[in-house]
């Protein structure tokens, strides 16, 4: 894509992205002006009373305001750490969930809430295990000899199944009437339990993740090309993918702290941008940025509105996901080639 191009999309993109933001913040189950936000909440404006007014001020700063920026930065730290991830590992069909971060948040979340019935604890047991995960998918890939980007995924594979084992293990000994239902409902994905103390807290550090990302993303078009080509032209295999896997995880295991296991997104979001915009990672890591966040809040929009009551998000994300698949897998090959 000439730079032009690029501009034009990202200016459109950026359009819709503050369109689909600003109606996010008016629409739920407390039905809210559109122009509530633009004329500052106030009530003569609105031709409502001043409790009216102070009411729906409350409920977007401290309910949606928080939500939607939390759906916007989860979705671009899963579409940009998909994208660098399938740049890394040269493989179109990888995703954040490779090396274990997901299943190592997953098994810490489920661990929190059964000794706590803190969110916090919950959340922050998520990212402790997300990043032990994914250290032991890399101890193991130094442990045994071999290739190196290979034994790292093998690694992945087995930290995964380690912890995917040690979830059952959490589920099937949580109290069926009592830690159970609340277990199982997380693991689905949603950002209804989502705090603005929480928010505020996590989405900086998660916001300077994707932004390390963005800035890398000429080495991911280094390291897509092998491991000796990169290191030809002066390229420092082992410290920039270290440094790519650490931020990833991290800010994939943010991620799961805050909103639960959302699949799909780090797969098929960058597989949409490179349609767009072709294999340029200097161009489709922030197409992917842009496209995941766009994405993922249009999704939870559709589950707390669409239906009676509210679905988990994950569930959405996975039915949205399957056709997509089958669509990508069906032409992969002369994509990537």
């Amino acid at each position: 894509m000439t730079h032009t191009k690029f501009r034009l999309t990202l200016v459109l993109l950026i359009a819709i992205l503050v369109i689909i933001t600003y109606v996010s913040l008016h629409i739920g189950t407390i039905k809210i002006p559109m122009a509530a936000v633009i004329s500052g909440f106030d009530a003569q404006t609105l031709g409502i009373s001043h409790e009216s007014a102070l009411t729906f001020k409350t409920v977007i700063s401290e309910i949606r305001l928080p939500r939607v920026l939390t759906a916007l930065l989860c979705g671009a730290a899963l579409a940009v750490s998909g994208a660098a991830y399938q740049s890394m590992f040269m493989n179109p069909l990888v995703s954040p969930a490779l090396l274990g971060v997901l299943s190592g948040s997953a098994f810490g979340a489920a661990l929190g809430m059964l000794l706590s019935k803190s969110m916090f604890v919950a959340q922050l047991s998520a990212f402790v295990f997300g990043i032990i995960a994914v250290g032991a998918a890399v101890f193991l890939a130094r442990f045994f000899p071999g290739n190196r980007l290979i034994m790292l995924i093998m690694g992945g594979v087995i930290s995964s199944s380690l912890f995917t084992s040690l979830l059952s293990a959490i589920t099937f000994a949580a109290d069926a009437k009592n830690e159970l239902p609340a277990i199982v409902y997380w693991l689905m994905g949603g950002f209804s339990a989502v705090s603005s103390s929480a928010a505020y807290v996590v989405l900086p550090f998660m916001m300077v993740g994707i932004i390390i990302i963005i800035t890398m993303s000429g080495y991911l078009n280094v390291l897509s090309m092998g491991d000796e080509e990169a290191a030809s032209l002066g390229i420092n295999v082992k410290n920039s993918r270290a440094a790519l896997i650490v931020v990833t995880t991290l800010i994939c295991s943010l991620t799961v702290a805050l909103g639960g296991m959302i699949g799909w997104v780090g797969l098929m979001i960058p597989h949409i941008a490179r349609m767009i915009c072709g294999p340029d990672n200097r161009q489709l890591v922030p197409l992917s940025a842009l496209i995941g966040a766009i994405y993922l809040l249009f999704v939870d929009n559709i589950c707390r509105t669409a239906f009676a009551g509210e679905i988990p998000i994950g569930i959405m994300t996975s039915l949205m996901g399957v056709p997509f698949f089958i669509l990508v897998l069906s032409r992969t090959e002369s994509r990537w080639n």
